[in-house]
């Protein structure tokens, strides 16, 4: 089994205030929850927020703040489940990877039957949060556990699991807008098709970290795909993402503030493209996290489109 890589940028940081407020026993699941690493729930609730505000924003007010609490906590929980049957998956090939050697699964902190247990709490957990939607949302939401039992596999079969990956972590723009309008729209299919594209660029970011490790033990991946080609498909990717937001903006009949905080995603997004290092473990890691902002800012454009 190899160790953790020196050279590489942690799995898990532990450096979160409930990390350090868990009691040791815990720990082990918080890490296979990735609580240490809250990036990843700031990246599944985004996309709620974007269909909760793009909902709102259609009867010229703002998202209510208890579908907010309950969107932001059911993100935690699911995120968690999310990740935990990934690893239960992936335990063998996280063995094989320096940088998830150390994942509670693979370095035996916790046992298959403590994971698969832990797994059926969080989704539990979850349900119960889902049912406090109308039903059009609860299906939604019932349909999700799709994308998030198959995404695990995708990357034994195609050099494309961050699309999947989109398709799984963006599902709650569509739940967000149906949990106040009960119903869909052409904004909010373009809204989802906009974080699907978003996430296929971030993720492919993401994904240069283990760009050696993967080659080697045969898992897919866009980075490996992609290349030295990756600078260029990241024009395409977050180029699609800026459309469908525009076309969100028209479709939704944003006002004139949608337009140029729509601009600064742009160059957000730019950003990105232009100090990325596909060499640079640590420079793929944070600029990765950068996105957590990207989602805020997105955001925050269809709240002003609301004036």
């Amino acid at each position: 089994m190899p160790q953790p890589n020196e050279n590489l940028p942690p799995d898990s940081l532990g450096e979160t205030l409930l990390m350090r407020a868990l009691p040791q026993a815990a720990l082990p699941y918080a890490k296979l929850a990735r609580l240490d690493r809250p990036i990843g729930t700031w990246l599944l609730f985004w996309p709620c927020f974007w269909g909760l505000a793009l909902a709102a924003s259609e009867g010229n007010a703002y998202p209510p703040i208890v579908s907010l609490a309950l969107f932001g906590f059911g993100a935690l929980v699911m995120r968690g489940a999310g990740c935990t049957f990934n690893d239960i998956v992936d335990r063998n090939i996280d063995a094989k990877v320096a940088r998830t050697a150390a994942r509670p699964l693979p370095s035996g902190q916790l046992s298959l039957r403590q994971a698969w247990q832990f797994l059926l709490a969080q989704l539990a957990v979850g349900f119960l949060v889902l049912i406090q939607f109308n039903w059009l949302t609860i299906g939604l939401g019932v349909t999700s556990l799709v994308l998030v039992a198959s995404y695990p596999f995708m990357k034994r079969f195609t050099y494309w699991p961050q699309f999947f990956l989109g398709l799984t972590f963006n599902w709650g723009a569509l739940m967000g807008y149906t949990a106040i309008n009960a119903s869909l729209s052409p904004a909010a299919l373009l809204l989802y098709a906009a974080g699907v594209f978003w996430t296929l660029g971030y993720d492919t970011i993401y994904a240069h970290q283990d760009r050696e490790d993967d080659e080697l033990i045969g898992v897919k991946s866009s980075a490996l795909k992609l290349g030295r080609h990756t600078k260029l498909a990241l024009v395409g990717f977050y180029g699609a993402t800026l459309a469908c937001l525009a076309g969100v903006g028209m479709l939704g009949g944003m006002s004139v503030l949608f337009w140029p905080a729509l601009g600064v995603v742009a160059y957000h997004l730019a950003w990105q493209i232009y100090r990325l290092n596909i060499d640079d473990p640590e420079n793929c890691l944070y600029l990765f996290r950068l996105n957590r902002d990207t989602g805020l800012i997105i955001g925050a454009s269809i709240l002003l489109g609301v004036f």
